[in-house]
């Protein structure tokens, strides 16, 4: 095989074109979160935290944190004119009550069927599963970023996950290192993949089958 692989910094980047002018947004910990960055030209989506912050905005300057402003992930923000702080039980209202319209997280597995696997691996992970499985069955639509294979190789989208399950049934979308993949009807249907990339190559690399319905695009990004 002959490819290059996409950066985390160019998952990100593709996931944030699909998100609409003033959409709702919720982003997971850590990788994520990465997606801010990459808002197009002309678009505005507005952020939500659950510790209780709507309408924030990009990472303060190195030295400039105010620590009382922070995201579910403990790091540092800045607040966007209308922002606006609520109690953590009026956050997960807002997802409990299909306020989001999207909802990015990360994966160790995600199934054909759109079950996610997000936050233990075997003994490995967080003590709980925490607000991820709020989340994904409080947004309108649940996308995944993530490298297509683990760090050893094997497959991250599979026919039926092995790992504890974050939700069932909820995933839509999934942008990964190699190619973009819908979930329709209990299979994965691939949409684009790396130019430079066979479909048999990206099938090897798949643990389920992968399926079309028309025209399968380039995978294009920039240079980040």
């Amino acid at each position: 095989m002959s490819y290059t692989k996409l950066s985390n910094a160019q998952i990100a980047w593709r996931a944030a074109q699909d998100i609409d002018d003033g959409a709702y947004v919720n982003l997971g910990i850590g990788f994520p979160e990465m997606v801010a960055k990459f808002q197009p030209e002309g678009r505005e989506a507005v952020f939500h935290t659950e510790n209780g912050v709507l309408g924030f905005g990009q990472a303060p300057k190195e030295g400039e944190e105010d620590w009382d402003l922070i995201n579910a992930g403990k790091k540092a923000i800045t607040l966007k004119p209308g922002a606006s702080f609520f109690h953590h039980a009026d956050s997960f209202s807002m997802v409990r009550g299909g306020h989001l319209d999207v909802a990015i997280l990360g994966a160790y597995q995600i199934a054909q069927n759109g079950d996610l696997a997000n936050w233990r691996v075997g003994s490995k992970g967080v003590p709980a599963v925490g607000g991820a499985m709020d989340l994904v069955h409080g947004a309108k639509r649940v996308a995944v970023i993530t490298d297509h294979v683990t760090k050893d190789g094997k497959p991250k989208l599979v026919e039926a996950c092995t790992f504890p399950l974050t939700g069932v049934g909820c995933v839509t979308r999934v942008y990964t290192s190699l190619a973009v993949v819908d979930i329709e009807g209990g299979k994965f249907i691939l949409r684009e993949k790396l130019a430079d990339m066979t479909f048999d190559d990206l099938q090897e690399l798949t643990g389920a089958t992968l399926h079309t319905d028309g025209p399968v695009g380039d995978l294009t990004v920039p240079e980040l």
